[in-house]
């Protein structure tokens, strides 16, 4: 089924209105060639993303920066704009810059695409040449940045940024969100250099700190194993009630959840289908729902699995908006997370801020985030093992006391360890320590450069 969004969804804490005056700033440029490459997958338009998108780790990034006193400027590149355009998402407030693709990326890219689709060379040589460096440039000025930030290392724009950045002088940094392998040989070669160039490395998973130091040679010094943060959700038993209302569960029912990606091998959603097929088996006659909130490339798959069931409620889209997110998870009583590769697991950290007892699969990104299992706030259990996860979910489902009493764990570690606050505080001492120069973008350096 597909369901509105639903009355009753919880308001924020009012974060963005506690701000700290912004005293630097930083460009944030999210990891995919185009605009369009991610969001027209989701059906997002650069409008629908201006005026309603608020979900997901890059928001929560600028949310956190925000409060520590660091304003952040967002940056695309699009195929469908001819000159350079700046927007002011709605929600944040945050600035928002499209620029022109560069036209050699779009014939690259048309000609790969059109000749050679399977060639990953290609797209990672396409990939080298989607930033406008004279354009980013003339915004780093206009807005007074501070640094460059790339989500994912593992990209040619990071090679071409740290390359940027040290002709600019201004640091660049990059944050891992999960992209850990090269396409290419040429990016082998030249991404070990750029590595142990960069300003620094944002890592929240030990097992890929491991592997950075190791593959590359990064300096401890250079990696901050910061978590992305997680905003905590306020909200009262009523927002619950009245969300299942909506969606046609009773107040009775006990009802586990899931939500990201509809990618079956990557999500473990065979796992977690398989899962539940034996729980309803075991007992057929319980009071008892699956939400799945989420779409994607599998969906055919999944729903020729769920149609047979009334077991299952299937919100079958890609939820933007968080208020509308947070109100589905606020309907569940578990939460479960059987994924075979996680970067760092941000679905993980918002069930978990909503309260949710947690059943994950003890992957690198999940495991990191519930390291000594229950006094953590979830049950760890064998990736791909979908009887030890039938087993865990029909625990939590069966003892509603011992579900509490991991999620106010699960919360209470969100407010600590994982909140705005908290970790935008750590964000601004990684990328601004008090030894690091006021201003680290010269204007004369731009000023005499030839775009």
């Amino acid at each position: 089924m597909t369901a509105g969004s639903p009355d009753g969804a919880p308001e924020t804490r009012g974060a963005d209105d506690a701000t700290t005056q912004p005293t630097r700033t930083i460009v944030l440029i999210p990891g995919s060639d185009r605009f369009e490459d991610f969001f027209d997958k989701i059906g997002v338009s650069l409008e629908t993303f201006r005026d309603e998108f608020t979900g997901g780790w890059l928001f929560n990034y600028v949310r956190a920066l925000r409060l520590s006193g660091v304003r952040t400027l967002l940056l695309y590149m699009s195929a469908r704009v001819d000159s350079p355009v700046r927007l002011t998402h709605a929600d944040t407030g945050a600035t928002v810059w499209v620029l022109p693709s560069p036209r050699l990326h779009r014939k690259l890219r048309n000609g790969q695409r059109r000749f050679f689709p399977e060639s990953e060379a290609l797209v990672g040589v396409t990939s080298y040449v989607a930033t406008p460096l004279g354009a980013l440039a003339r915004i780093l000025r206009q807005e007074r940045c501070d640094a460059i930030m790339c989500q994912e290392y593992e990209h040619p724009r990071f090679d071409v940024c740290v390359l940027f950045g040290r002709v600019l002088g201004v640091p660049v940094f990059a944050t891992y969100q999960g992209s850990n392998q090269t396409r290419t040989p040429i990016e082998r070669v030249v991404r070990r250099a750029t590595m142990r160039r960069c300003a620094g490395l944002i890592i929240p998973s030990q097992a890929e700190i491991a592997r950075v130091q190791t593959e590359y040679g990064v300096r401890s010094d250079r990696i901050g194993p910061i978590p992305n943060p997680v905003d905590v959700v306020a909200a009262e038993p009523s927002d619950r009630h009245v969300v299942r209302a909506r969606l046609g569960i009773g107040r009775d029912t006990r009802v586990v959840a899931w939500h990201g990606r509809v990618q079956i091998s990557k999500k473990g959603l065979d796992t977690l289908l398989d899962a539940w097929n034996r729980i309803c088996s075991r007992r057929p006659d319980a009071d008892i729902r699956l939400l799945l909130v989420g779409d994607g490339r599998d969906r055919d798959v999944v729903r020729h699995r769920v149609d047979s069931t009334d077991k299952v409620l299937w919100i079958d889209r890609y939820v933007f908006e968080r208020r509308e997110l947070w109100s589905y998870l606020l309907a569940a009583d578990a939460y479960a997370i059987p994924s075979r590769r996680e970067g760092f697991a941000v679905a993980l950290l918002e069930a978990m801020a909503c309260g949710l007892p947690v059943v994950a699969s003890d992957v690198p990104g999940v495991a990191d985030v519930l390291a000594r299992g229950e006094e953590d706030g979830g049950i760890i259990v064998p990736c791909e093992d979908a009887p030890a996860l039938a087993d865990a979910l029909m625990r939590l489902l069966e003892a509603p006391e011992l579900g509490r009493q991991l999620g106010q764990i699960a919360r209470r570690r969100m407010e600590e360890e994982f909140s705005l606050e908290v970790i935008g505080a750590k964000l601004r001492r990684f990328l601004f320590p008090d030894n690091r120069s006021e201003r680290a973008l010269p204007d004369r350096m731009l000023k005499n450069a030839s775009w």
